[in-house]
């Protein structure tokens, strides 16, 4: 649309953009670690590889 003036393009540029980095923060944050690397090494030591041939 060339009749719209460029402060409305970037006021526009600016919401999405922040609206952009909204969500992607909020994507980022809102993922809980599953657990300590303690625990998973704990986990692959419990399990033995006894290979019977």
């Amino acid at each position: 649309m060339p009749q719209m003036a460029p402060i409305g393009w970037l006021s526009l540029f600016i919401i999405f953009s922040l609206t952009f980095i909204l969500f992607s923060m909020m994507n980022y944050y809102s993922v809980i670690p599953q657990s300590p690397k303690s625990q998973i090494f704990k986990k692959s030591q419990s399990n033995s590889m006894n290979w019977k041939w």
